[in-house]
């Protein structure tokens, strides 16, 4: 059964996929965005922390687990998505945590000095190659433009879930494909209905 308000998953994923309709430039999201997310968690790994812990991994290999700016944006991901849906908000919030680990790891290796020259290049390739698929394929300016807050937030469970229906099948609950592609085709449908009446 669908949620409503803040937690509405039919209508968030309504307000993405009809920015996301074109399988070449979902392709392409399901390609750039988790990468967005992990480097972003990369640079956030260097904002003051309230603590650290130390663990160590593959032997003499270790990480410092940071509990920062970077923590605190995976764990609202993470409880966001989970209250989206149950099943593949926590696989997304797994996700996020790996994330949240690995970048930190990572971030270790590196330091800052060549963690922020690592990041910056991965956001110039991965933001480019989402504006060529909307520019491109999709032909129609990114959802960032229209909502930023809900964009950010959406993309990367947006393109898990779009993984798991085209690989598995996957919906939150029996019908909720087909009632969201009918809210997608009805805002498309205005989107060039209001597109048609500016060139006319």
């Amino acid at each position: 059964m669908g949620k409503t308000g803040l937690f509405d998953l039919e209508k968030h994923f309504a307000f993405y996929g009809a920015y996301h309709s074109n399988p070449i430039n979902i392709a392409i999201h399901m390609i750039f965005v988790w990468p967005i997310f992990f480097t972003a968690l990369l640079i956030l790994y260097f904002t003051p922390s309230i603590f650290n812990v130390e663990l160590s991994l593959f032997g003499s290999s270790h990480v410092v687990l940071a509990f920062n700016v970077g923590f605190l944006l995976t764990l609202i991901y993470s409880l966001f998505y989970f209250f989206l849906d149950a099943k593949a908000g926590s696989l997304a919030a797994l996700l996020c945590f790996i994330c949240w680990v690995g970048s930190s790891f990572l971030a270790c290796r590196l330091g800052f000095s060549l963690a922020w020259k690592v990041v910056l290049v991965a956001q110039i390739v991965c933001w480019t190659g989402q504006f060529i698929g909307h520019g491109v394929f999709e032909k129609r300016a990114p959802a960032l433009l229209d909502n930023l807050a809900q964009a950010f937030i959406m993309a990367p469970f947006f393109v898990l879930l779009e993984a798991l229906q085209s690989f598995f099948d996957y919906e939150p609950y029996p019908g909720f494909h087909a009632i969201v592609q009918a809210k997608v085709d009805a805002e498309i449908t205005d989107w060039k209905d209001k597109k048609q009446r500016l060139v006319s």
